[in-house]
């Protein structure tokens, strides 16, 4: 990892970059930082380097570019000059192109707002945006009209707030800790977050969405974990969309995670040259199993402004979960989601193996299938009890 970033910081030791304060001390904030590294030098990434460079200057201001040491370190271009890790995180020309989809804010996550920094969409459910500053910044990103911008990152006073809401409202079972990336805090507000939900009697679930498992994988420290696990149960919730992004050093973190008790899912997100073949994803879903990570969902690219160039055609998903069925284990695979516009909430859209409800010459209902392997079956309908002599 050290020598892939070397040249950036040539008088820093090996060992401190396993500290992850060190390294968001040192992200990569500017683009032009990339030019020279020596993995970077293919053509195709040196026009893609420019290119960024100069989409940069316009987008700077409202979505930064910043990535870690560590998430540069697996960057890893094949002989074509592409790289998964590289397209996720370079701005482009066409994120100014906001003719597709213009709303910033698609899932009407800020109408859902009764108190700033909490969504209550679901009656039993509410997602609260701890920071807005994550380890890495995704170009894909759902809510860059806000993360990465300093003016709106919540305030201390809003947290009383919050857990007052929470408190008052007794149908909330679960709430969501997001972003950015809840793990940007430090472990004591972190551990202090979870004791207040805890105190709450009516929460019995506690999800974190992070991406330090991917971008930052050395924030999963021994003292992290044991404020994890003091809170027992927990579910955290990670976002690799790469079998690339799971190194050494994410199993590490997984590991520790686990042996924390917290259960650890995997949402991604479809994306266009990162993970869009059926070959990508099921080397993800495999390596994901082996690092002990279950693979939760796979989201269609939300209808934000300047990511239609991310984005696939809506049924690319649906074809590769069913290419996937049937020859791998059904515990790897993740359900494919789509986030309706206008706040909608999610719906799974998914293969249907259900071909045909029809009667047979007996009168008899039966369901015609099509199992993974394209072959048909006939089921036939149970008769409701009181008909059965």
């Amino acid at each position: 990892m050290v020598r892939a970033v070397k040249h950036l910081f040539p008088t820093k030791a090996d060992e401190i970059h396993a500290d992850w304060q060190w390294q968001l001390r040192h992200q990569i904030r500017e683009t032009s930082s990339l030019l020279e590294h020596p993995r970077l030098q293919h053509a195709r990434i040196q026009q893609r380097l420019r290119l960024a460079l100069e989409a940069d200057r316009s987008l700077a201001r409202s979505f930064r570019f910043a990535l870690t040491p560590y998430y540069l370190s697996l960057i890893n271009p094949d002989e074509n000059g592409h790289c998964p890790v590289l397209e996720q995180i370079l701005p482009a020309p066409d994120e100014l192109d906001a003719s597709i989809y213009a709303d910033p804010d698609p899932l009407a996550e800020e109408r859902h707002m009764p108190v700033r920094g909490l969504t209550h969409r679901y009656p039993d459910r509410v997602l609260w945006y701890t920071s807005h500053h994550c380890a890495v910044y995704c170009r894909f990103c759902l809510r860059k009209r806000k993360v990465s911008h300093a003016d709106s990152a919540p305030r201390k006073s809003e947290q009383s707030a919050i857990l007052e809401y929470i408190a008052s409202h007794t149908e909330i079972k679960e709430v969501i800790l997001s972003g950015g990336d809840p793990l940007t805090l430090t472990d004591a507000q972190i551990g202090v977050m979870l004791a207040e939900l805890k105190n709450i009697q009516h929460i019995i679930s506690i999800r974190i969405h992070t991406r330090m498992p991917v971008t930052l994988p050395m924030r999963i420290t021994d003292e992290l974990c044991s404020i994890l696990r003091a809170h027992y149960p927990l579910t955290l919730v990670t976002h690799f969309n790469h079998a690339a992004e799971v190194g050494p050093q994410a199993f590490d973190s997984v590991r520790r995670l686990r042996m924390a008790g917290v259960l650890v899912l995997n949402q991604s997100v479809l994306l266009r040259n990162v993970n869009d073949t059926v070959q990508d994803q099921e080397d993800l879903i495999l390596t994901l199993l082996r690092a002990g990570i279950k693979p939760y969902y796979l989201h269609r690219c939300d209808e934000v402004r300047g990511v239609a160039h991310f984005r696939v055609p809506i049924e690319t998903g649906r074809n590769i979960l069913r290419e996937l069925r049937g020859r791998n284990p059904g515990i790897a695979l993740p359900r494919y989601m789509i986030d309706l516009p206008g706040g909608g909430g999610k719906v799974p859209y998914e293969p249907d193996y259900l071909q045909e409800i029809g009667t047979d010459a007996e009168g008899h209902s039966y369901y015609r299938f099509q199992n993974a392997f394209n072959t048909e079956y006939r089921v036939r309908a149970d008769r409701p009890h009181s008909d059965v002599d």
